[in-house]
């Protein structure tokens, strides 16, 4: 995505111009696609140096030229009319209807000014090298709600849809497209919106798709990846568990904006200390080395960084020699190297993270989330059970509301039945909850389908287990092993992409819309399930020049500081067809780390899009709010 919006910067021609430098102009849609891949000093560096909003009034340039990134639409086509001056090049977002072109063609004192008029099919945000969303934050309360419509409901999935296909006309990817089916109970059972969601949504990616193959150049006519098209009901747990990654516990417990955190550096003169914005981001590469790794593991690798850096310095060896001996504390050598003033550029992000770490490992020792993970993790894998839930609730008497909150939600999908009537009231008042956050426990029935909510009635609840049976598992364990204390916990989108994989995905459970050719890897013959066990994948029609479909322009691979991406990154051109998961209703980072450490195993790029991505408090609100008609997301805070 980033290659595509620097190759549209470069384009516009500066020679014949005054100036070398151009203005940008964009729309609220397009400023944030842009946003979300590029960072202004990256747009500078490319000869722009004003970025503007089409709608505002601005001051005319008429000897610079212009770039507009708009979306095709009637009221930026008069915008731009109506303020064309000089040479400038034109970009839409998306496929620019007839009528539209017809608009600009007719005004033909602009035409001779226009250098280039092109679709960029860009309609999406990028959030790292193998995820995407199509920025539908709403999409549980329009799409899972109470007062969910079809008519409301089918205009999302129509955005929704063209937005998804954008990600395939601009890799020029064809996709075999799966999907979850809607169970139905019997031919009287009615289906609802909710269960059609994913049905409804590979149909309109598909009429997207047809209509790229016929207008877009060098569009392959063949599938050359797989799409599993999926809604948050396959995996309601994945959204609230507590997940150990360094990613996962920064975006988890310190209420970070976005990927932005602010760093709190000490004076050196002992005066205020300043505060600083930092972006968490893949540019990072102690971000990028850690950001999957299990917290504990990060906090060891950060502390042997810092022991490294000071053994390989003569003046910090110098400082450590006037201390009394003794093994120092992570604190004392990052102390020690902001004493060092000529390796501070060196050692900024090692500082950065050290206290990142830091602030995370004393939020789990105060909010005791060792037990709390523990006992989620055991429920879970089918280790414990209710009788466990009511010693934690009655002995933790520390833990937080959104600890026990989510808890609840847990046990409550695994235990629908323990939420019927006064039972729930009864755990409700255990964990001294309020009727508002029980609200979040209850909205969980909105995620199943009407077949599964006649089924469990009255909790509604998806997950189906012998009713009578004292503890039960929703997870299977893994034959890995796990390297770390509360990693076992994975999300079930690991296990549909290794099936899908090796072509043993279910047809009658997850149909697909298109026939793929006998050639196709997709197909679920033997032979060709065998072949992609082996990592042998047919290849995409498209070349493998690039490591992933979103690699920043001027990269080393990113990896340096990783031996094990490292490797993984040389192997990106042997790799087999793309496999796409897009999640309807929010997506985790347990979930986006799974798509990276499945593109090493499988040896295919696993990509994965949502509506959004969630945080654990995000995702509880938006659950809130599922039964809440008059509330905004404002309203609400976890």
């Amino acid at each position: 995505m980033k290659g595509l919006l620097y190759e549209m910067l470069r384009s516009a021609k500066t020679g014949s111009s005054k100036s070398t430098w151009k203005v940008l102009i964009m729309d609220k849609l397009t400023v944030k696609i842009m946003s979300y891949a590029c960072k202004m000093a990256d747009i500078t560096q490319e000869g722009v140096s004003l970025v503007e909003d089409i709608f505002r009034r601005r001051q005319p340039l008429p000897s610079m030229d212009a770039i507009y990134f708009i979306q095709p639409t009637k009221e930026n086509v008069i915008m731009f009319l109506s303020d064309m001056s000089g040479k400038s090049p034109l970009y839409k977002n998306s496929p620019v209807s007839k009528e539209l072109v017809g608009h600009i063609k007719k005004d033909s004192s602009v035409l001779p000014r226009i250098g280039a008029l092109r679709e960029m099919n860009l309609e999406f945000f990028a959030i790292d090298s193998q995820g995407f969303i199509t920025d539908h934050e709403r999409a549980l309360e329009d799409l899972f709600g109470d007062e969910e419509t079809s008519r409301r409901g089918d205009a999302v999935l129509n955005v929704m849809a063209s937005r998804i296909a954008t990600v395939f006309a601009s890799l020029r990817e064809f996709p075999s497209v799966r999907y979850r089916a809607a169970k139905s109970l019997d031919a009287s059972t009615m289906t609802t919106l909710r269960d059609l969601i994913p049905t409804k949504l590979a149909a309109g990616i598909w009429n997207c798709l047809a209509k790229h193959k016929q207008s877009i150049e060098n569009f392959p006519q063949t599938e050359t990846c797989e799409l599993l098209i999926l809604d948050r009901s396959i995996d309601q747990i994945a959204p609230i568990i507590h997940e150990w990654t360094y990613d996962a516990m920064c975006h988890d417990l310190l209420n970070m904006e976005g990927n932005k955190y602010v760093h709190v550096i000490p004076s050196k003169s002992g005066g205020q200390p300043e505060k600083k914005d930092v972006l968490l981001e893949e540019h990072d590469p102690i971000w990028l080395e850690l950001r999957h790794a299990h917290i504990a593991d990060a906090s060891e690798r950060l502390h042997d960084k810092m022991t490294n850096f000071l053994s390989k310095n003569k003046a910090a060896q110098l400082q450590h020699g006037k201390r009394d001996g003794g093994e120092l504390s992570t604190r004392d050598l990052q102390k020690m190297v902001q004493a060092l003033p000529q390796y501070s550029e060196q050692i900024d992000k090692l500082s950065l993270h050290v206290e990142i770490a830091r602030k995370i490992n004393d939020l789990i020792r105060e909010q005791g989330l060792r037990e709390l993970g523990q006992l989620e993790q055991d429920l879970v894998f089918g280790d414990a059970g209710m009788k466990d839930v009511i010693k934690y609730l009655s002995t933790q008497e520390e833990a937080s509301r959104e600890g026990k909150l989510r808890l609840l939600m847990i046990l409550a999908t695994i235990y629908p039945e323990k939420f019927e009537g006064e039972k729930g009231q009864n755990l409700m008042k255990l964990a001294k909850l309020s009727s508002d956050d029980m609200s979040a426990v209850n909205n969980m029935r909105l995620l199943g389908s009407a077949v599964d909510a006649k089924k469990n009635a009255p909790g509604g609840f998806t997950l189906k287990f012998d009713l009578h049976k004292k503890k039960r598992a929703v997870r299977k364990e893994r034959q890995e092993e796990a390297a770390w204390q509360l990693s076992r916990f994975y999300p079930m989108i690991e296990e549909l992409v290794e099936k899908l994989s090796k072509g043993e995905l279910p047809k009658e459970d997850f149909p697909c819309m298109n026939d793929p050719s006998p050639s196709f890897h997709g197909s679920t013959s033997l032979s060709s399930a065998a072949s992609s066990s082996q990592g042998q994948a047919a290849q995409s029609m498209r070349s493998r020049r690039t490591p992933t479909w979103a690699k920043p322009r001027g990269s080393d691979d990113g990896y340096s500081s990783d031996s094990v991406l490292r490797h993984a990154s040389s192997d990106f051109k042997k790799m087999g067809q793309r496999i796409f998961v897009f999640i309807v209703g929010g997506a985790t980072r347990s979930e986006l780390k799974v798509c990276h450490k499945l593109t090493t195993k499988l040896k295919r790029e696993v990509i994965l899009g949502s509506t959004s991505l969630d945080d654990p408090p995000q995702f509880i609100t938006k659950l809130k709010l599922l039964t809440a008609n008059e509330l905004s997301i404002d309203d609400l805070q976890i």
